[in-house]
């Protein structure tokens, strides 16, 4: 039986670690496909969506070679793994569209940092955590 567990990763240290627990569990399990998913969402008040679409598109850019690269270290290590850059222009919690995604792929299993990065840069933001606990329909992993 298949396994899928997602993996919320905004680069920050504690994704990082995410990442590695998630790998962990990928070896748990008999069969497992890793979702290594990233947020790119307005962190802020913007008054021109255009513009604010704009950034995002940017940041979403910036962030492809670092999730590439996870890409690459996980298959390197046997492990089966698909990501995903999702755009949020709905200016939501990024914690919703994770437990959007966990309920469109049936993901057995989330696992996020308690933490994710802060200042004009966040992609997971502090609050996604305790949204996803409340709210995900699967298991949650919050590593710290």
């Amino acid at each position: 039986m298949r396994t899928d567990i997602l993996v919320a990763y905004d680069g920050s240290d504690l994704s990082k670690k995410a990442v590695e627990e998630a790998k962990k569990q990928t070896k748990l399990a008999e069969e497992a496909v890793l979702h290594v998913v990233t947020i790119i969402s307005n962190s802020g008040p913007t008054v021109n969506a255009a513009l604010a679409r704009s950034f995002m598109n940017d940041l979403a850019e910036e962030v492809r070679p670092a999730v590439d690269s996870v890409q690459e270290e996980l298959e390197q290590e046997g492990i089966a793994c698909k990501t995903d850059i999702l755009m949020d222009y709905s200016f939501r919690n990024p914690g919703a569209q994770l437990i959007d995604y966990a309920k469109e792929k049936d993901i057995d299993l989330m696992v996020l940092g308690s933490r994710g990065l802060g200042g004009v840069g966040r992609l997971i933001l502090g609050s996604v955590s305790s949204q996803v606990v409340h709210q995900a329909p699967c298991k949650v992993m919050i590593v710290k």
